[in-house]
């Protein structure tokens, strides 16, 4: 059996590379979109954007107990407490769909339901304070707010959905890790830690702060941004100093490559697959950008789900996602589809799903894939009909 899986391989490579059009200047282009695309995230996300988010989440899988992540994101916590936690998330965080992964899985390896789980992997890239203010000044005030209230209450629902179609199986297969969790004792004052977390997630923002000359508060912010996230590292490095042991630095920094050596090479793959179907944004790939303006114009149900289908399968960087639609707006786009593509998009994308998979499952991965993709779709078919 063996064997024959390996001529099996062995002959698919064979006729892929026959068969392959290397002369089609579509599939040259294509492939081009796709490094080029694999370039640009290894420049303008990984040192700043991943790396950050992996320490972050070595961190969350060593320095929290896992009584603090019951506690407030378990699935016997406070429903209330948990997903109001969960769900506003992205206004700290203002990460995208790739950046939330190590610190997703974190959480959720660390004990949190499956419910405020899901809820902050939507909202942590979904809810993007820059981004919202950025959407209703260019797309209009509209989009703006339709774009912040629908991604607090779809975290929510999303959450509360995967709670409860898989919390009694989660809740049933970890309770005996929970109750080993219990005695526990605290390696340092909560204080401590929160600080510590707290000028993380500081280096985390501040770092990759956007420019935007119209906002001037973020503009000012943006001239310092150097200042403050430097000001913020010689502040870690002295908590981490005077505060944890040397025993405590090798454990995180080990974390910190489960995660990565996990995570990277699924989201490299998925980003070049992504680039060589739809290219970057305003360069065309396989897939002409005719194609998607051509339908998602109107607001029928098919226009919407496919702006929806579509959101969720691109990457978009955190605030790519406002210039794309403003383009495919003025090409005839419809609202109820921009706001599809709005709350689908950000929160997923090609490598998002592919790594989501590793962490919870097929079964998981899917259901939260279509309930987005469906609440986005209906949420974007009532928009249009009230405001087009």
């Amino acid at each position: 059996m063996n064997e024959i899986y390996r001529l099996f391989i062995l002959l698919s490579v064979f006729l892929i590379a026959y068969f392959l059009p290397v002369g089609n200047l579509v599939f040259q282009n294509s492939l081009l979109e796709s490094l080029y695309m694999l370039q640009e995230y290894a420049r303008q996300h990984v040192l700043l954007c991943l790396i950050p988010a992996f320490f972050i989440a070595g961190a969350i899988a060593n320095f929290i107990s896992q009584n603090s992540v019951i506690k407030y994101l378990g699935p016997k916590a406070n429903k209330i407490l948990s997903y109001s936690v969960a769900s506003v998330s992205g206004t700290i965080l203002a990460v995208c769909s790739c950046t939330v992964l190590p610190l997703f899985a974190g959480i959720y390896k660390r004990g949190a339901g499956i419910g405020p789980a899901t809820a902050f992997l939507y909202s942590g890239p979904a809810i993007n304070v820059l981004a919202i203010i950025l959407t209703a000044r260019v797309l209009g005030i509209e989009l703006g707010i339709a774009r912040a209230l629908g991604a607090v209450i779809f975290s929510i629902i999303i959450g509360l959905c995967m709670h409860l179609i898989f919390g009694k199986e989660q809740s049933t297969g970890n309770d005996e890790s929970f109750k080993m969790a219990e005695d526990k004792k605290e390696a340092r004052p909560l204080w401590k830690t929160a600080l510590y977390f707290a000028v993380m997630v500081g280096i985390l923002v501040f770092a990759n702060w956007g420019k935007d000359e119209s906002i001037r508060i973020w503009q000012l912010i943006y001239n310092s941004k150097w200042y403050i996230t430097g000001i913020l590292m010689v502040a870690l490095i002295s908590m981490l100093i005077a505060w944890f042991r040397k025993m405590e630095l090798i454990q995180w920094t080990s974390s910190t490559w489960v995660f990565a050596k996990q995570i990277l090479p699924l989201l490299f793959a998925g980003v070049i697959v992504a680039g060589f179907l739809l290219g970057r944004p305003g360069h065309q790939a396989l897939i002409p950008n005719e194609w998607i303006t051509k339908f998602v114009g109107g607001n029928s149900i098919w226009a919407n789900l496919f702006a929806s289908v579509a959101g969720a399968l691109m990457y978009f960087a955190t605030l790519t996602e406002v210039p794309i639609l403003q383009g495919l707006i003025g090409s005839g786009m419809g609202k109820g589809p921009a706001l599809a593509l709005l709350l689908a998009g950000p929160a997923l994308s090609l490598p998002n799903m592919l790594v989501i998979r590793s962490i919870m499952g097929t079964k998981k991965t899917i259901t939260y894939i279509m309930l987005v993709v469906v609440m986005a779709t209906i949420t974007g078919m009532i928009f249009g009909y009230l405001f087009s």
